[in-house]
């Protein structure tokens, strides 16, 4: 199995708002997808995030406030289907650590390489977001081929 693993810190004292970016519709569309449907604060919810080229159906497995957002994928491309993505949350002084996976990919696809560089300008976004008050989703994100 292969996974995507990615850390970023997020200059706030706020956890508990870098938890809110994750776990909220208007928080995801903020810095994911601005379209974006369902909520993510209960477990068994189903989040759907849709781009242009497609989208993808999580289902929200863990919640632990405000260290923990586990989701596994149960809809979109085939690649992605029972992944889990999951966040970890950390306070380390001024920053707020998050550490990013997208677990249980069946073989390193080309994809898999695209998506590795989008999570990472996506979770970029999401510490815009918190840093400035604007991150920058889908369709305002960066495009970096023609699976965008």
């Amino acid at each position: 199995m292969a996974n995507i693993l990615h850390r970023v810190g997020i200059k706030t004292t706020s956890i508990d708002a870098v938890y809110h970016a994750l776990t909220t519709r208007e928080g995801l569309a903020a810095w994911w997808t601005n379209d974006t449907t369902g909520e993510g604060d209960q477990v068994g919810n189903i989040i759907a995030f849709r781009f242009g080229a497609g989208g993808f159906d999580m289902e929200v497995k863990k919640l632990q406030a405000p260290e923990l957002v586990e989701w596994e994928v149960v809809g979109g491309p085939e690649e992605w289907i029972g992944t889990t993505v999951k966040f970890n949350l950390k306070q380390d002084g001024d920053y707020v650590i998050v550490l990013f996976q997208q677990l249980n990919w069946r073989e390193e696809v080309e994809f898999m390489y695209h998506c590795s560089t989008k999570w990472a300008l996506f979770l970029m976004s999401l510490k815009e977001l918190l840093e400035t008050g604007k991150g920058s989703p889908n369709p305002d994100d960066v495009k970096i081929d023609n699976w965008n």
